[in-house]
């Protein structure tokens, strides 16, 4: 009666049709015996997204945070150095994890706004002449702060100092949405989420695992038993699972899968980048209000972290925004809790969909009290996005083409 509560979070993201139609299924025989015919392309093809011809992919049911504890356990041992950075709330908890699972990590502290601090990777690598960091961590796309790092500045660090070390990344808010080139950076093991660009519900925890990865797993012996390796290759390789997999999510995540190489990988970080731009001119027009990354060469096109005017408890526009405008933003996490909100904009959206989401934050904004000029920040996204966006080209025009 009210229309829909609209979505705005940067994960879980809006579903797209065919997705929840291709999941809307009995429940099936997840050991019947054309089950692997399924499984063995669909894998095959998670391969294609995180752009990579070698290594394997894994999917686990659960989380992203569970591909990372996966990812640590199977090629790290108890003790082992790792150098890592912290930079938001999720780099945070990904710290936290490896120092929990008994590794020695080598923290870098940076201010939030900023990401992975590749210069000073550089130099403790290039000091490291014993080669004793096993592995170098980094937060592709912080989701809590809204920046994005350089990672194939990580590949050159350790190319640079001659250094073994596995290099993990955080892919969650960036694989399937930006530019993440797997085998052309290097990458050991890049950890994904079913819930974000992949356009699912969360469930699935999709981890992609380099030859060198997968050699280092065969000297790992940190304890391991659900998420092992070993068990996923010796069922994988029929096609099948060694516990029950989510089925329904597997059928729609085929068709995720067929919706990103429909449009082209190419085209969907150039999509995702377009939004990002726009979303980024509404708010260089709201006064008292600035990105959480504090250059462009941190800015994500996949979420924008936004400081609230002096004065403005943050967590006040996001109720009003649910409340009042039926719209979900993100929030604050940890240290910007009250202090900043979030836009997500990835996944399964357009410009039109995004300007009801600036329409919807600029009035709770003006409803907690920030002197906003109405309609100034959604129009200056509308001239962005007017400037860019092609036109969609149908299906009749595509065969005619």
């Amino acid at each position: 009666m009210n229309g829909n509560t609209h979505l705005f979070i940067p994960g879980p993201t809006n579903i797209p049709e065919e997705v929840r139609r291709a999941m809307n299924l009995p429940m099936e025989d997840m050991r019947a015996p054309d089950f692997g015919d399924f499984i063995v392309p669909l894998l095959a093809d998670l391969k294609k997204v995180f752009r990579t011809e070698t290594g394997r992919v894994f999917v686990f049911p659960g989380s992203g945070t569970g591909a990372w504890e996966a990812a640590i356990t199977n090629t790290l041992n108890s003790g082992d150095r790792v150098l890592m950075s912290r930079f938001g709330q999720f780099s945070m908890l990904w710290v936290d994890m490896a120092e929990r699972l008994g590794l020695a990590v080598d923290a870098i502290d940076v201010e939030w706004g900023k990401g992975v601090p590749a210069e000073d990777y550089a130099a403790r690598l290039a000091a490291d002449k014993a080669h004793e960091i096993k592995a170098v961590f980094a937060t592709h796309n912080e989701t809590a702060t809204g920046v994005t790092s350089n990672i194939a500045a990580i590949r050159t660090a350790l190319d640079a100092a001659g250094h073994p070390a596995l290099l993990f990344v955080d892919g969650v808010s960036s694989i399937g949405s930006i530019e993440f080139e797997m085998e052309a950076w290097g990458v050991d093991l890049a950890v994904a989420g079913s819930q974000k660009g992949f356009m699912l519900p969360a469930g699935l925890g999709l981890l992609a695992v380099s030859e060198k990865a997968l050699a280092a797993h065969e000297r790992a012996k940190m304890p391991c038993c659900y998420f092992s390796f070993s068990d996923m290759i010796r069922l994988n390789d029929t096609g099948y699972f060694p516990y029950t997999p989510p089925t329904q999510l597997l059928r729609g995540l085929r068709v995720s899968l067929d919706m990103l190489f429909g449009a082209g990988l190419e085209s969907v970080w150039e999509r995702h980048h377009r939004l990002g731009s726009g979303v980024r001119a509404a708010i260089a027009e709201w006064q008292g209000c600035r990105l959480v990354a504090d250059a462009p060469k941190w800015h994500s096109d996949t979420v924008s972290a936004i400081y609230a005017p002096e004065g403005i408890d943050a967590r006040q526009v996001i109720e009003t925004a649910y409340h009042k405008y039926q719209t979900s933003l993100g929030s604050g996490l940890a240290k910007l809790a009250g202090r900043a909100f979030r836009i997500g904009h990835l996944g399964s959206l357009n410009p039109v969909m995004l300007c009801g989401a600036l329409s919807a934050a600029e009035m709770a904004l003006r409803d907690a009290g920030a002197a906003i000029s109405p309609g100034q920040g959604v129009a200056a996204a509308q001239e962005a996005f007017r400037m860019t966006t092609p036109p969609v080209q149908t299906r009749s025009a595509a065969r005619a083409a």
